[in-house]
């Protein structure tokens, strides 16, 4: 009778065994197989959806605030969040399938039925175990979304990058865009300004074109700021990287055209830079054009002068300290628009090489305006009579440097540049020549009103070389592309005035010869100081929000995270269902 128990025993256990490896195994090891994946792939999702949905800096993956502005998102943050999920679905899985082997192995091997639920047993522990099969494969195919998505990213931005950085440099070389400090001690080159964020006021010094975005930069405050002057940048308030001094109001976007005024003590420099923007105010006027001052204590000094010129008076004469350029921003229809640094040193910045050299200013312009006071040159001084020195005395006064020598200084500083100091056009300024046709040295230039410019200018270069300057007219030909000479004086035409001034600084449109420059009213003398140009927008999130971007790149990874799980879902739900025994 034992025997017969125990032979059936082990023919129920026989039967228990084939019915279990041969039915109820495969279809029980695939269910948990396919239920043990679809319960990672859905935990990753959850945590996906965690990490890269919230739209807060704050969260799974925190976004650090910067110092000046954020990186792009696919050279840092991107990497930030993949290693954000990956440390809390690791343990995870392997947690809980531990957890999971443990209990079905208490449960159904924990007494004598354990015999018979052995292929029970191991189609669930199989099912499990091998489910970390499919769990590599979304760790790969996560970590190869986040590659594929920072690939195809990077590969975009590397080419907006490069496009933009081309652009750029093509639009300034077309423009021959001049960017140059004002302030004194400076004067120095600028490569890329520094730029002020509308925002919080924080300084950019590289705001390009970079890793911080292509078309766009987040400050720390969040305000988005263009990378480009093509795009805007140059509504921004900029500042010269070398000593934080302000710049003018569209730097970058027009050239910047310094002047130096060079001329000895009481040679006139000031009074006609006056006069020629005065003179230059009135055609952009009559041109519906604009002229502005850029800083406000040159429109100060600019109506103090004209009132002094109304009153007959003498301009004071300028401090010995160096100059900080009389930046004036115009416009003229017809593509002449400039922004002019107007360097007007006192005189005696001329008298020495020391001085001289302190003109950093002179190392970068490509124009030159030379005032030359007649009553300063050795030859005038001898042929005035007791009378008309003391005439000349009384109406002004006269500087005791010869111009040669001025002129002499400033041409060896000239020639330290790598150019040699190659100028593309020069104006030689014969100051005060309505005092001078009252003497019998001057009375020669006498009519230059009904004279063209050629005809008047030619007239003043015989004059000067006869005057003892013809070494230094032979020495302004070789220096210079182009060299114009003019005769100024208080009665001089405004319009030839503003000409000159266009000529010489290259505003195509006010260096030509047009209609007369009208005279300006008493309460229109006095060209303002308003903005040029719009100034940049505050646009933006604000710092405890993710930036745009790093929101696009994060839902850019969702989606395709979405679109390889459906993919990963859809064959292994095929292949499992092929793998049944019924199929």
């Amino acid at each position: 009778m034992p025997a017969v128990i125990a032979f059936l025993l082990v023919a129920l256990w026989l039967g228990a065994m084939w019915l279990g490896f041969i039915v109820i195994f495969p279809v029980l090891f695939t269910l948990t197989l396919l239920s043990a994946g679809a319960v990672v792939l859905g935990f990753v999702y959850l945590q996906a959806w965690r990490t890269l949905a919230p739209i807060t800096a704050k969260g799974p993956s925190p976004v650090p605030v910067p110092e000046v502005a954020y990186r792009h998102y696919l050279l840092g943050q991107v990497w930030l969040d993949w290693w954000a999920m990956t440390r809390v679905v690791v343990p995870w899985a392997w947690q809980t399938a531990r957890t999971a082997i443990v209990k079905v192995t208490r449960v159904l091997l924990g007494g004598l039925w354990g015999y018979f639920l052995i292929p029970v047993w191991l189609a669930l522990v199989a099912g499990i175990a091998l489910a970390a099969l499919p769990a590599t494969v979304i760790g790969a195919a996560l970590t190869a979304c986040y590659g594929l998505v920072a690939v195809v990213g990077l590969g975009g931005w590397l080419v907006c990058v490069a496009t933009l950085g081309l652009l750029e440099r093509a639009f300034m070389a077309y423009g021959r865009i001049l960017q140059t400090c004002p302030h004194p001690f400076c004067y120095e080159k600028i490569a890329l300004p520094v730029y002020e964020c509308p925002g919080c006021g924080l300084r950019h010094r590289r705001l390009v074109p970079g890793t911080a975005g292509a078309f766009r930069h987040v400050c720390r405050c969040g305000a988005r700021l263009p990378t480009t002057i093509p795009l805007g940048r140059y509504r921004l308030t900029a500042y010269c990287p070398h000593c934080n001094g302000r710049l003018p109001e569209r730097i970058g976007r027009v050239r910047v055209e310094p002047l130096p005024f060079v001329g000895g003590p009481a040679a006139g420099k000031t009074t006609f830079m006056f006069l020629a923007i005065r003179a230059l105010h009135a055609r952009a006027r009559a041109a519906h054009g604009a002229l502005a001052f850029v800083e406000r204590r040159h429109a100060q000094a600019y109506a103090s002068a004209m009132r002094e010129f109304q009153r007959g008076g003498r301009l004071a004469k300028t401090g010995p300290e160096l100059p900080l350029a009389t930046m004036v921003d115009v416009e003229l229809p017809g593509a002449g628009h400039r922004i002019l640094y107007l360097f007007d040193p006192a005189g005696e910045h001329f008298t020495g090489a020391g001085e001289v050299e302190s003109l950093r200013y002179l190392d970068h312009g490509e124009a030159l305006l030379f005032v030359v006071d007649p009553f300063a040159l050795p030859v005038v001084r001898r042929a005035l009579s007791e009378e008309e020195r003391a005439a000349v005395e009384q109406a002004a006064p006269s500087s005791e440097e010869d111009p040669a020598d001025t002129l002499q200084r400033v041409l060896n500083e000239l020639r330290s540049r790598p150019d040699r100091g190659r100028q593309r056009r020069v104006a030689v300024v014969l100051t005060k020549i309505d005092l001078l046709r009252t003497t019998m040295v001057g009375r020669s230039l006498a009519g230059l009103e009904g004279l063209s410019g050629r005809e008047a200018g030619e007239r003043v270069r015989r004059w000067l070389q006869e005057a003892g300057l013809g070494n230094a007219i032979r020495a302004l030909d070789q220096l210079a592309g182009r060299v114009r000479y003019f005769g100024s004086g208080l009665d001089t035409d405004p319009a030839e005035v503003a000409g000159l001034l266009g000529w010489v600084t290259g505003l195509p449109s006010a260096g030509r010869k047009g209609a007369p420059v009208p005279p300006l009213e008493i309460d229109e003398e006095v060209p303002g100081t308003a903005p040029l140009r719009d100034p940049w927008p505050v646009r933006g999130r604000r710092n405890a929000l993710v930036p745009v971007g790093y929101q696009a790149g994060r839902w850019s990874v969702f989606a395709g995270l979405v679109l390889l799980g459906v993919a990963a879902l859809a064959v292994g739900v095929g292949q499992g269902v092929h793998a049944l025994p019924w199929s």
